[in-house]
């Protein structure tokens, strides 16, 4: 199994930069693809950004251009560098990895951390 522990996150204004990084231990080889999601109260979680094994990134349209997401496969950890941020950046961003083992498919969330921008 796989599991994740989030840190960074908190308070900023508008305009401003947060930083969110995020640790994978356990059955790391199985990990293919790792990222993160938005969620706000009473919504579903929402894409902001993922990256592959080889490193290849996507992002949300609303976030592409001032997010970037990293992957560091030696330390086992996936950051997401938010720039420029905006009021609608809000809310609890959950870091995400896909993992396939022989036959074995699962999706592992980390903890959250909560993200408020005030405008």
């Amino acid at each position: 199994q796989v599991h994740l522990v989030q840190s960074g996150g908190g308070k900023v204004q508008a305009g401003g930069s947060l930083r969110l990084s995020c640790a994978a231990s356990g059955n790391i080889r199985s990990i293919t693809v790792m990222g993160y999601y938005r969620q706000n109260p009473g919504r579903d979680r929402a894409f902001i950004a993922t990256i592959t094994n080889d490193g290849d990134p996507a992002y949300a349209d609303s976030v592409r251009g001032r997010f970037t997401i990293s992957r560091d496969n030696f330390q086992n950890t996936v950051s997401l560098q938010m720039n420029n941020l905006e009021f609608e950046d809000t809310g609890t961003y959950y870091c995400s990895a896909a993992t396939a083992d022989g036959q074995s498919r699962d999706f592992v969330w980390g903890q959250g951390t909560q993200v408020t921008v005030s405008s």
